[in-house]
């Protein structure tokens, strides 16, 4: 058993509150809005020792004005497969809709387990009210309250009755890298982990902003396991004037300080813009491993040095920081794709590696003795021995005799030369010199 849990139900019951109070925390955008989630977004969650993963959807709709109803459609039918348990939400408030009649007789012919569940039940008189669900023909209705957690506990022991307890050695997953796929809206991201994963994981329109929540897929192909996660197009601050757009950046940005490599998805029929060089910026500060990524190359006119002219360009924009893989994709065509997988993983590697301190000083000797510190005001700096510091970012510790006198130019050499011995292609490296 999988132990899988799925929140369906048509728009605005509050299936992404209930997600958020099983896995313990606010992972899903919650708006009073309707519509709000549109792909599948998975948690973890464990009640009496017993772990289960939670699936949240999209509301479930016909017959609307929504372009997206058709995808959120797809995304509710693949989560009902996907599940153990299916948890059918609807709201005491408003009654049984001809929206939750379509829901019931969708999931009448599933012969996974059903549980219908009244929502908003928060008095004697709401308690009253839920009996009408009794018409949906689902059984005994669950009442709750997702968003204090009233008659959520009886609903869980419910829940975990036929779910099997793991193991506590199962329950040790190994560390998993967390690769990010950011970038502005419309520039590929979920057609790029569509095609990755060979399913329709997230919803890909050709409208800006169809991705809202930051997405978890575990990837488990060609010898490669890690975590990859699709997150909201990162627009200037300027022009994000919704309140959704606010949350949905917010969560890329947090996606961003989570993650161990970011891979920056640019259009190639743009170039490298304003709003590229602020995210490309904000990987660095948080010292996140790097992988630029042209997507839709194949629109692109070009030559025998397009290529390269395109990579020129590239790196004299993103200046001083030039030692990242650089890689021309189409997702659409599947050009290079597994490429950057590759790519992803080799930077997350090289930001993991650790220089042992005897081979790093005798890498210091080295270049101080082809290029010793530039002396200032006749005081000679001396470099005594250097070491990797216990960071989660590869940062490096110089001690001499001077280190006020140690200027910029001097600092941007030991690290060219660090990363020409070692190599730190697509990671951010820190250097400090200090007093011994």
């Amino acid at each position: 058993m999988a132990n899988i849990v799925a929140i369906v139900g048509r728009p605005n019951v509050g299936k992404s509150t209930l997600f958020n109070r099983l896995i313990g925390h606010r992972k899903a955008i919650v708006d009073k809005v309707s519509g709000v989630t549109r792909d599948r977004i998975y948690g973890k969650s464990d009640w009496n020792g017993i772990e289960f993963s939670v699936i949240d959807t999209g509301g479930w709709v016909v017959d609307s004005d929504d372009i997206f109803e058709e995808e959120i459609r797809k995304q509710v039918i693949l989560a009902i497969e996907e599940a153990d348990t299916i948890l059918f939400l609807v709201d005491v408030k408003t009654g049984i809709t001809d929206m939750d009649n379509e829901v019931a007789n969708l999931l009448r012919r599933t012969d996974k387990k059903v549980l219908l569940v009244v929502n908003k039940v928060d008095n004697s008189q709401r308690q009253l009210d839920s009996y009408e669900f009794y018409n949906l023909g689902l059984g005994d209705p669950w009442t709750v309250s997702a968003i204090s957690g009233s008659g959520t506990g009886d609903l869980l022991d419910e829940v975990v009755k036929t779910f099997t307890k793991k193991d506590d050695e199962d329950n040790e997953e190994p560390e998993i890298p967390r690769i990010s796929i950011v970038g502005k809206p419309n520039v590929g991201k979920s057609s790029l982990i569509n095609t990755l994963v060979g399913e329709e994981r997230n919803i890909v329109t050709p409208i800006a902003g169809t991705t809202r929540d930051s997405i978890h897929t575990r990837y488990n192909k060609f010898g490669h396991d890690f975590i990859i996660i699709d997150t909201a197009g990162l627009r200037k601050k300027g022009k994000v004037t919704e309140d959704l757009e606010f949350y949905s950046v917010l969560r890329s940005i947090r996606t961003i300080e989570n993650s161990d490599v970011c891979i920056l998805m640019v259009d190639a029929t743009q170039g490298i813009e304003a709003q590229d060089m602020h995210i490309f910026n904000l990987i660095l500060r948080n010292r996140k491993g790097a992988v630029l990524v042209v997507n839709k190359w194949d629109l692109v006119d070009k030559n025998a040095k397009s290529t390269k002219e395109y990579t020129e360009a590239i790196k004299k924009r993103i200046a001083p920081f030039t030692d990242i893989p650089i890689i021309f994709t189409s997702a659409i065509t599947k050009q290079r794709i597994l490429k950057v997988l590759e790519e992803a993983m080799a930077v997350y590697q090289n930001r993991r590696q650790r220089i042992a301190t005897s081979t790093l000083n005798e890498f210091t000797q080295e270049i101080v003795s082809a290029f010793p510190p530039p002396a200032y005001k006749g005081k000679f700096i001396k470099i005594k021995y250097a070491t990797q510091l216990p960071t989660h970012a590869p940062s490096f510790a110089f001690f001499c005799n001077l280190p006020q006198y140690i200027k910029e130019p001097y600092k941007r050499y030991v690290e060219n030369k660090l990363r020409e011995y070692f190599n730190f292609t697509g990671v951010p490296i820190q250097i400090f010199f200090r007093k011994k």
